[in-house]
């Protein structure tokens, strides 16, 4: 079966929007914000099964997730974010690889067995604290409100100042990108929201997620994690004054 060329490279952009339908890369001349590992060769088709057909050597056992798996076995969470990112492109189809970036409406064109692998991946190299899943379950956990999403996995940050605002965290140096005690749940992978949530939007409520919301609440519940206990009440972010002080500057 044929496969789809993947050989872009993208060096010294920026990601950024110009619509609430779409995301792209940005040329900067300021500074470098990341530099992308070369891609695989080609990303490898499925029949409608969801088997890839056979292939000789070492290729058979390659996948396209293996260069996300690389990171995130290695912890390296700022290239395993840029890799989801250039996944996301990868998979949305012919047109969005030829564009460089996703339409928001593009989205269900990933297959729902994709996206659970990129998830899978995240959550399982993450002790369960990263990934898509985990985002879609924190922001069911908001009432589908993305500002408190947004505050809930560390996105925005609490400003200095008398009355309760919040800000958008600049990219790249005040995100997180190690895992540690104070790291907040879901903070990784990370979607530009630059101009809107549209695409992000479609990610959390892509079929692949509706199965297992369920169980990964479940799992989340056996962790320790609660399902609304009064403890949990106390940690949700107030967001009383927060709303009058955004502004649509989300840079990553």
């Amino acid at each position: 079966m044929a496969t789809s060329s993947l050989h872009q490279s993208f060096h010294h952009h920026r990601f950024t929007t110009t619509s609430p339908d779409s995301i792209f890369f940005k040329p900067t001349k300021s500074f470098k914000l990341f530099s992308y590992v070369s891609p695989p060769s080609s990303l490898t088709t499925t029949s409608a099964s969801g088997v890839a057909p056979a292939t000789a050597g070492a290729a058979a056992a390659a996948t396209p997730f293996d260069v996300l798996a690389s990171h995130l076995s290695s912890s390296d969470y700022r290239q395993a974010d840029e890799e989801t990112r250039r996944l996301l492109i990868a998979l949305a189809g012919e047109a969005a690889q030829k564009r460089g970036y996703v339409f928001f409406s593009e989205v269900q064109f990933i297959r729902a067995a994709d996206l659970r692998e990129i998830d899978l991946l995240w959550r399982m190299h993450s002790g369960g604290r990263f990934g898509y899943g985990v985002q879609r379950r924190l922001w069911e956990k908001s009432d589908r409100d993305f500002t408190r999403f947004f505050i809930r996995v560390g996105w925005m940050k609490r400003l200095d100042t008398e009355v309760e605002q919040y800000g958008y965290r600049s990219f790249p140096g005040e995100f997180l990108w190690e895992l540690k005690e104070h790291t907040p749940e879901g903070h990784l992978p990370l979607t530009n929201a630059l101009r809107g949530t549209q695409l992000l939007r479609s990610i959390l409520t892509h079929p692949a997620f509706e199965d297992s919301e369920a169980a990964e609440g479940e799992e989340h519940s056996e962790q320790g994690g609660g399902t609304g206990t009064e403890e949990e009440e106390k940690k949700k972010p107030k967001l009383e004054g927060a709303r009058r002080s955004l502004k649509p500057d989300y840079s990553f």
